[in-house]
């Protein structure tokens, strides 16, 4: 997928509320980045990257296997794949956008 293509699936799944009032940013390294800003209503769902109160650290194509429920979240963190800086209360509260 490109990153619009998984920009338009993240704001699809949020919708107008996001169920985390914060800030959280997908970060893809050159890939890009997905920001889901939870803080502002109508929730936000762009690819700025500015500061966040949680940033999950993954590959776009581990992100895509995540989104899509063929790589477990949890596993991809154990293994590595996935790391995360902040708030990582938000991060464990992400599977509820993801899963």
């Amino acid at each position: 997928m490109t990153l619009d293509e998984l920009t338009t699936e993240i704001r699809n799944r949020v919708g107008a509320h996001s169920p985390l009032s914060a800030i959280v940013k997908f970060d893809f390294g050159d890939d890009g980045v997905i920001r889901i800003d939870g803080k502002a209503s109508p929730t936000v769902v762009d690819n700025a990257d500015s500061d966040a109160d949680c940033t999950v650290k993954v590959s776009k194509s581990d992100f895509g296997e995540i989104a899509s429920g063929s790589l477990n979240a949890q596993m991809a963190f154990m293994t590595g794949k996935l790391r995360v800086e902040g708030d990582m209360s938000l991060a464990m509260q992400l599977g509820s956008i993801l899963g």
